[in-house]
């Protein structure tokens, strides 16, 4: 595949849609064809299931079997033609936010993600972002942001123990795999994370 796959993770609250948008123009500026989607969601099937996990009640294998579902359905139509067409594809989360979310806040059992991961990503290589931003929150902040934020989906609404149990998944999947991410404070200004996210895709060599 001749694309450039780049992933943004983080907390409810971290900030990623801002820096999306400004690495998207970054990206176009140079002439790139850029396609930016999100999980849980990116396909009509994959924004339905979304619809469900962000709102009904389910045990967490339910959740992580109808995100790896949506998954699996966004990279056999979105990701995967989108690299092979030599595209961008800047991803509102991927697999690590599984990991993160229904790993770490959910506590399911992680070699089963393991196992859906390699299921669903696999083939003769397991499919990855080259780099991963992830927009490193303290919970506490992240709770300050979404009190003033829409009305909360069921994720949002989760206390602050549950955001730290994310927030420690997030770390244990940056330890099994650093050279992949960048990991960029969020808890400054603006200006601040956006010249490191430029800084990061810079170092990977997407961007002159």
């Amino acid at each position: 595949m001749n694309g450039n796959f780049v992933s943004f993770e983080g907390i409810d609250g971290a900030g990623k849609s801002t820096h999306i948008e400004g690495l998207r123009s970054a990206f176009a500026a140079q002439g790139r064809v850029v396609t930016v989607t999100r999980e849980p969601g990116g396909t009509e099937l994959a924004e339905s299931l979304r619809t469900l996990v962000l709102n009904e009640a389910m045990d967490a294998m339910t959740e992580a079997l109808l995100v790896f579902a949506a998954r699996r359905d966004h990279i056999v139509r979105v990701i995967r033609p989108a690299l092979e067409r030599g595209e961008v594809v800047l991803c509102d989360r991927f697999s690590d936010a599984t990991f993160a979310y229904q790993g770490g806040g959910r506590g399911f059992d992680w070699s089963i993600l393991s196992v859906l991961e390699q299921w669903v990503q696999g083939g003769e290589l397991l499919l990855q972002p080259q780099l991963t931003i992830w927009f490193d929150l303290p919970p506490a902040v992240a709770a300050v942001r979404l009190a003033s934020a829409r009305v909360p989906d069921r994720f949002e609404a989760q206390p602050q123990a549950f955001f730290e149990q994310v927030a420690a998944g997030y770390l244990r999947r940056f330890g099994a795999d650093s050279a992949r991410f960048a990991r960029i404070q969020a808890d400054q200004p603006p200006a601040a994370v956006w010249a490191e996210v430029l800084a990061a895709v810079r170092e990977k060599g997407l961007l002159p």
